[in-house]
């Protein structure tokens, strides 16, 4: 009689010991909070459109701005869902989600190269509204802090999306076409402005 390879039985083991308990406390649908943050962002379209132009913007200004604000929109989003969460009102939300697409879009289309801190202060006041919304969707039956967590990780990945496709800017083709790219998000942001999309 053979014995199963030791590794092999205690990733078996490993394996069960994580999958139930994630669907055991399941919220809406989504386990824990985790997954249900991670998907609230990409599940908006609005939201994508604003993370991924913050990434293409960064990667259009270059160094530092590439990495800068990327950061800055995460961490002031954060705290627009704490403002969220506590109930703080902020005004025009949607508005602010929908002109967040329009105005980073347009900047780069415009090839728009303010400096570094006016740019992040741009960033981050969107950031608040893209926050606050998160915020006040936290479904009730899950976990506060994986649910930000996953909201967190999932713009992080759109801006390293949107920095990928933006470091097309080193060539003049690609130039134009993360300037294109711009143009869409704009046109989307519009969309969203005026309830067509």
């Amino acid at each position: 009689m053979t014995r199963p390879p030791t590794h092999a039985l205690l990733g078996a083991v490993c394996l069960v010991m994580i999958a139930f308990p994630a669907l055991a406390h399941s919220g809406d649908g989504y386990g824990g909070g985790f997954v249900a943050g991670f998907t609230h962002p990409i599940l908006g379209w609005d939201h994508v459109a604003a993370m991924v132009a913050v990434g293409l913007w960064g990667a259009f200004l270059g160094s530092p701005a590439i990495w800068i604000l990327p950061v800055v929109f995460p961490l002031v989003m954060a705290l627009g869902a704490v403002a969220g969460i506590i109930g703080l009102p902020v005004p025009a939300v949607e508005t602010g989600i929908a002109l967040s697409a329009v105005v980073l879009g347009f900047m780069i289309v415009l090839a728009l190269r303010p400096p570094l801190w006016i740019a992040g202060v741009i960033v981050a006041a969107f950031a608040i509204f893209h926050g606050y919304a998160h915020g006040t969707e936290l479904p009730a039956t899950v976990n506060a802090f994986a649910y930000a967590v996953g909201f967190v990780i999932s713009t992080g990945l759109l801006h390293l999306i949107g920095i990928a496709f933006g470091l097309l800017v080193r060539w003049p083709a690609g130039r134009m076409a993360v300037r294109g790219a711009g143009a869409l998000i704009s046109l989307a942001g519009i969309a969203f402005l005026t309830g067509m999309a």
